[in-house]
């Protein structure tokens, strides 16, 4: 199948082609015919399956296909909501490449930044417009933007929007757009809570799901080691320099921790930085170019501020903490394996954080192979101590008398044999 196939303009298959794509994936198959009818649609695509062309393509279609305004009179006639800063970057991005033929503008307003330049671009005009929730309302709020003119809405990670508490802000939002729209919802998986979200905004939706729910991709080779806690900084320091990893993705619980694991590695002579929430818009847009053009080896980051991260064949995913919740580790090592492309995702695991082990394989239906690093066994003495588990921060113990974890004792040190055949 080619997208000529799907009935996109030829400027759009240009723009395409130059991105060097040839066939369309499967999100994009089923997506696209869909979207340029002009139904709603409620797709479910873990990350890396080409999501994001999968609607900016038709969108920016209908765009041209309706008459257009005069530009003083342009209005803004598609939204994207997007839960953070660099998913909508993303997305905008994303809409520039593929619309450079087309005579459609666009731009995108976040927060962390200053709001004038947004203001300036807004009064000049655009036809497709990303946003996060939170800048979009402040924009609304100074009578800066007009939604009345909408005609298309999508919902990019609705679960993450959902997860971050945006609900509410969601819901001022649609209260600024007219009920005659087309409305697209994308999100990792059907969930319960993302289906009772649709039952409200969609309209006879056509449902699209082209991964099984929660489940991992076999292209990431996953791998657990087990080590105490106040060795996992000189272990990952260990690995990287061991097997010079020369870009790797490091995931932490917070933004403190993930600071100090950042200075520490510097500390150890490999280059990193942090990226979270607590950032500016400035550090973490410079932090993640570094990263990309190799001048820093590691990127810690947060959940949060990693999801819409888009690496190109970004090789190494390291769980330095687990998540608090079971699907966030889907999302952490979706960063890697993407479009085709093999990955590894190791976690270093101590055993507070056993009870998370456990959701984790339960989710993705799978046990994942365990491997102790010569040097680095867990001390069998230690016992486990309460860690804060999930998004409302409940203490979970672990019951200090169960027995104690039989790690896996094989202590080959190659990065062949203890990453990649996991």
């Amino acid at each position: 199948m080619s997208f000529e196939s799907l009935g996109l303009r030829t400027e759009l298959v240009r723009a395409v082609h130059e991105k060097g794509y040839d066939t369309p994936t499967p999100i994009q198959q089923q997506a696209i015919p869909v979207v340029l009818t002009g139904k709603d649609l409620m797709g479910a695509a873990q990350t890396g399956t080409g999501k994001t062309a999968g609607f900016t393509l038709p969108v920016l279609q209908r765009l041209l296909n309706k008459t257009q305004q005069k530009k003083t009179e342009r209005p803004i006639r598609a939204l994207i909501l997007t839960p953070t800063r660099e998913l909508a970057s993303q997305v905008y991005e994303s809409i520039e490449t593929y619309g450079k033929y087309l005579p459609i503008t666009s731009t995108v307003v976040f927060g962390g930044v200053n709001i004038n330049p947004q203001k300036k671009k807004l009064k000049q005009g655009v036809d497709a417009l990303v946003a996060t929730p939170g800048r979009l309302l402040d924009h609304a709020s100074q009578k800066t933007v007009d939604l009345s003119k909408v005609e298309v809405l999508i919902l990019d990670e609705a679960d993450r929007m959902l997860d971050m508490g945006f609900i509410h802000d969601i819901k001022k939002v649609l209260a600024l757009l007219p009920k005659d729209k087309q409305t697209l919802l994308f999100s990792a998986t059907f969930s319960p809570e993302i289906k009772a979200l649709a039952n409200k905004l969609l309209n006879a939706p056509v449902q699209v799901q082209v991964a099984q729910q929660n489940v991992t991709t076999d292209q990431v080779a996953q791998i657990v080691h087990p080590v105490d806690k106040k060795r996992k900084r000189e272990l990952l320091s260990y690995l990287i320099g061991s097997n010079n990893w020369k870009q790797v993705l490091v995931f932490n619980r917070t933004k403190h921790g993930s600071n100090r694991l950042a200075e520490q590695l510097n500390k150890d002579g490999i280059s990193a930085s942090a990226i979270h929430g607590n950032k500016s818009q400035g550090a973490r847009t410079r932090a993640l170019a570094d990263f990309k053009t190799g001048k820093i080896r590691v990127l810690v980051a947060t959940d949060i501020a990693a999801r819409g991260l888009d690496i190109k064949q970004l090789p190494h995913v390291v769980n330095f903490e687990l998540p608090n919740v079971a699907e966030d580790y889907v999302h952490r090592i979706g960063r890697t394996g993407r479009a085709g492309h093999e990955g590894e995702a190791m976690s270093l695991v101590c055993i507070d954080e056993l009870k998370l082990l456990k959701s984790i394989e339960k989710l993705i239906r799978r046990k994942i192979p365990q491997q102790v690093i010569e040097g680095y066994e867990p001390d069998p003495s230690i016992k486990a101590e309460p860690i804060k588990n999930g998004r409302k921060q409940n203490a979970v113990r672990t019951n200090p008398k169960k027995k104690k974890p039989k790690w896996v004792t094989n202590k080959n040190r190659s990065r062949s044999q203890h990453s990649m055949n996991a």
